[in-house]
């Protein structure tokens, strides 16, 4: 069906016309927006579709499996997609504003939607080598929208976010190779009948390699320097797809590789895994309650939240995976809503250290509002989406008789409320320092307003309502084990 590639082709085809476009940046703008849109339509569509037929595939070609390249829509893959949608289009209006737009080149455009076709690609491709391609059409339009600024800052986290994912990507080829040498499939359906054949010996240090590979990509412990060198470079626009998206693809890869293809996995892997899910939890919350950017509070805070999806998939069971994807949705939405609100700030503020602000409770209580709600939300105060998914991972933790990874989880999102609590009170509580400031009247804020009340929306509406969504991600989880909901 040429709906499976369709999350592929269509920005794809966006960022094509928006790059024959250059020269016109009105036409290139509404090139791009119709991209999205058709995008988000999409992805609706085949949510529909997935919702009652499990899966939608696609082999290239009608070549017979092993040879040929295979695009498998499941429930993972479409919540992904339909998530970088949405951010897409989301981001698209906030361009529209003057709330710490990116810059007005002829490049984001074609960027930012080759950046969303590389991340779709990855999530529902079905085969490894096409995964680490997906994975480097992703990195190369990443590095192009941290490079836009043209600033020392934006080539030095250019730098260091190249540097960094570099080494995972050699890392992802040498798995790749041996994984073929091994078992001479890189199909994820023929690949898990293969490794049954192959001794467990042989597999393990394999398994061990696709998996630091994918934690250099998720943002992990200890790999993830490239995250807060890079994030508080960012536009607003491209700072909410980034959050958005790319870490997932680590995490969709992983869900992939050892709850599906590798299944069961070794348990001194899951072992290893929860060890450094738990050190990415507390480092990363310890490094946003030690910084005072908001953004940069914030980036550490997604080493944190990463940890908690990685803690789910070292639970290794389907409730496990339930909770990954779960995380994943409410990181996705609430992260970027929470640098989107930061821009906000930055843009009545004039700055994004918390020390030089204040000041905004009283001057515009709505935007408080907007904050505080997906501040909490990122804490898991019932009944908004954060509650849902820390609960999900913290009951199948003592359900397995985890203790001590349930209490790391408790400790960590009360470290989390006094990271939200200290932006709350620099920022909108406490008197500005300056006190012949007032917010900025003059600004175009009607399109951010408009994308960050939508995205709110959405985080409200599924932590009011979460049982359709619970429903779609345990199916979700028992589509990757090889079971039919």
């Amino acid at each position: 069906m040429i709906l499976a590639v369709a999350p592929l082709l269509v920005p794809l085809a966006t960022a094509l016309l928006c790059t024959v476009s250059y020269g016109s940046p009105r036409l290139q703008s509404r090139f791009s927006i119709a991209g999205a849109l058709a995008l988000l339509i999409t992805a609706i569509i085949l949510v529909i579709e997935v919702s009652s037929n499990h899966v939608v595939s696609l082999t290239a070609g009608n070549w017979p499996l092993p040879y040929g390249i295979e695009v498998v829509v499941d429930r993972l893959g479409v919540a992904l997609t339909l998530i970088a949608a949405l951010m897409l289009t989301i981001s698209l209006l906030w361009q529209n504003s003057d709330a710490d737009p990116a810059p007005t080149s002829g490049f984001f455009h074609p960027l930012i939607h080759g950046l969303v076709a590389g991340s779709c690609a990855a999530f529902i491709t079905a085969d490894l080598f096409n995964l680490y391609v997906w994975f480097e059409v992703a990195l190369i339009c990443a590095l192009g929208l941290l490079a836009q600024g043209g600033g020392l800052k934006h080539f030095d986290a250019t730098l260091k976010y190249f540097v960094l994912n570099l080494v995972g990507t050699l890392l992802l080829l040498a798995a790749i190779a041996l994984t073929y040498a091994a078992t001479g499939h890189l199909n994820f359906a023929n690949l898990r009948l293969a490794v049954q054949q192959v001794d467990p010996a042989v597999m393990l240090p394999i398994t061990g390699l696709l998996l630091i590979a994918f934690l250099v990509k998720a943002a992990a412990f200890p790999f993830f320097a490239w995250l807060p060198a890079s994030y508080h470079t960012l536009p607003a626009p491209s700072l909410a797809v980034f959050s958005a998206l790319l870490s997932k693809i680590g995490i969709c890869a992983l869900v992939r590789m050892l709850s599906g293809t590798f299944h069961p996995p070794s348990y001194l892997l899951m072992t290893l895994l929860a060890g450094i899910a738990l050190l990415s939890m507390v480092i990363g919350v310890l490094g946003a309650a030690y910084h005072w950017d908001i953004r940069r509070i914030l980036a550490f805070h997604s080493i944190s939240q990463v940890g908690y999806m990685l803690l789910a998939i070292a639970l290794s069971s389907r409730q496990g995976d339930a909770a990954t994807i779960f995380f994943a949705v409410h990181h996705s939405l609430v992260k970027a809503g929470l640098f989107l609100c930061g821009a906000l700030i930055f843009c009545m503020a004039g700055h994004y250290d918390l020390r030089r602000i204040g000041g905004l409770y009283a001057a515009r209580p709505f935007l408080s509002v907007i904050f505080l709600l997906f501040a909490l939300s990122l804490v898991g105060i019932p009944p908004l989406t954060g509650f849902w998914g820390k609960y999900l991972i913290i009951r199948e933790c003592l359900i397995q008789g985890q203790y001590l990874w349930a209490g790391v989880a408790l400790s960590v999102g009360g470290l989390t409320f006094y990271s939200m609590l200290k932006i709350w009170k620099e920022a909108f509580w406490k008197p500005h320092p300056d006190a012949t400031w007032s917010p900025t009247k003059e600004k175009k804020l009607a399109p951010a307003y408009a994308g960050i009340c939508t995205l709110l929306f959405v985080v409200l509406w599924l932590g009011l309502y979460p049982e359709p969504l619970l429903v779609f991600v345990n199916d979700a989880a028992m589509t990757i084990r090889g079971g039919i909901p």
